[in-house]
């Protein structure tokens, strides 16, 4: 997997520090299997003074495919992630500009397409598949991920 190596992106979040010892989740990507979180720890350097660490836990999805709605599609070997998009947030946030509220998005690639290694739960998946019936050859479309795709 590749992990952007050139180029640093800092991620700011603001929390408050009600207890000590607690880590706090910055990034939880379930579409490419990544959380991120920070917690306050005491310095090497400086045992006096608190440094913030950040932990970047990656899952690698064995037997992953190139294209997850396809089964038949090739194993993907290649994996990588981008501290900006893991990031990015596109939820539609109000903001109040000159006494009138708007709708904006705190990020700009909102409309490219996530490139997930893996089923993301909230989604529905389905495929195709040739199902042979009484001698004939048809295209049935499967659900892959039930439950995000059918109503309870």
């Amino acid at each position: 997997f590749l992990l952007d190596p050139g180029i640093a992106y800092p991620m700011l979040a603001g929390y408050p520090r009600d207890s000590e010892d607690e880590e706090y989740v910055l990034v939880n990507n379930k579409c490419q299997c990544v959380t991120v979180t920070a917690k306050f720890v005491p310095s090497k350097e400086n045992p006096g003074e608190e440094i913030l660490e950040r932990n970047i836990r990656i899952l690698v999805p064995l037997k992953a495919r190139e294209n997850i709605s396809d089964p038949t599609s090739p194993l993907r070997t290649t994996f990588v992630y981008r501290m900006t998009e893991l990031c990015k947030k596109c939820d539609p946030v109000e903001i109040e500009l000159g006494g009138e509220i708007y709708q904006a998005q705190q990020s700009t690639s909102c409309n490219e397409p996530e490139t997930c290694y893996t089923y993301n739960r909230d989604k529905c998946y389905t495929t195709t598949f040739p199902f042979l019936y009484h001698g004939e050859t048809k295209k049935v479309q499967a659900v892959l991920t039930p439950a995000s795709c059918y109503a309870d």
